[in-house]
């Protein structure tokens, strides 16, 4: 079986990317994939990964098993994006730590779903952005969008910096809950969805289910 590793990033912070995780986590799972999530930079928490607990509930994970150092390898205490909460921390994020960390999922499971923190230009440091590590690492990408009013622009701007970077977007994770609205939710989802297949036919188009844990 195909060893695959697959970026998940949302169109904002609050797209539901860690709801989305990890419903994507067990969908996977049900083709007969062993799969396990990485937040590979966590804000806002101490000693522990808040994204995380969520996608191992969603998964029916046991927590007592979690290894923070592979699956949340940097974690900061400020709620802000990396390159800020490092700086509060007086710390710095270390690449390499995170690569390894990765690196070491990667040998042990057939799928490993990396969350992003934030969009994918959110700044790990002063001159390194998150679509930077995509690019380097020659990750897959998971967008999640929802139908929240201004989600149409903030999709498309995602999707051509997606293109200009030349990545592959296998799957757009459309995230149901937001979709509050009769006439804006419908209007949306048929947009965004008519226009990944106009743009990235290669890319599966899946919807996410309202969960409430």
């Amino acid at each position: 079986m195909d060893k695959e590793t697959i970026f998940v990033t949302g169109i904002d912070t609050d797209a539901g990317k860690s709801y989305a995780t990890g419903w994507l986590a067990n969908w996977l799972a049900a083709k007969g994939r062993s799969v396990m999530t990485q937040k590979f930079v966590q804000t806002g928490n101490e000693g522990r990964s808040e994204d995380i607990e969520l996608h191992r509930r969603i998964m029916n994970r046991d927590m007592a098993e979690e290894e923070y150092p592979l699956t949340a390898p940097m974690i900061f205490t400020y709620p802000s994006s990396p390159h800020l909460a490092a700086k509060v921390d007086g710390r710095e994020l270390d690449i390499a730590v995170i690569d390894a960390a990765r690196k070491q999922l990667e040998e042990r499971y057939d799928t490993l779903l990396v969350e992003g923190a934030g969009g994918l230009m959110v700044p790990l440091t002063e001159r390194y952005l998150t679509i930077d590590y995509v690019t380097d690492n020659d990750l897959d990408v998971a967008l999640v969008t929802n139908a929240k009013l201004g989600s149409i622009s903030h999709t498309l701007l995602a999707l051509e910096a997606i293109a200009r970077r030349n990545l592959r977007l296998k799957y757009l994770l459309y995230n149901t809950h937001f979709d509050t609205d009769p006439v804006i939710a419908p209007e949306t989802r048929s947009y965004i969805r008519n226009y990944v297949a106009e743009h990235f036919p290669d890319a599966q188009w899946l919807e996410v289910p309202s969960m409430s844990l």
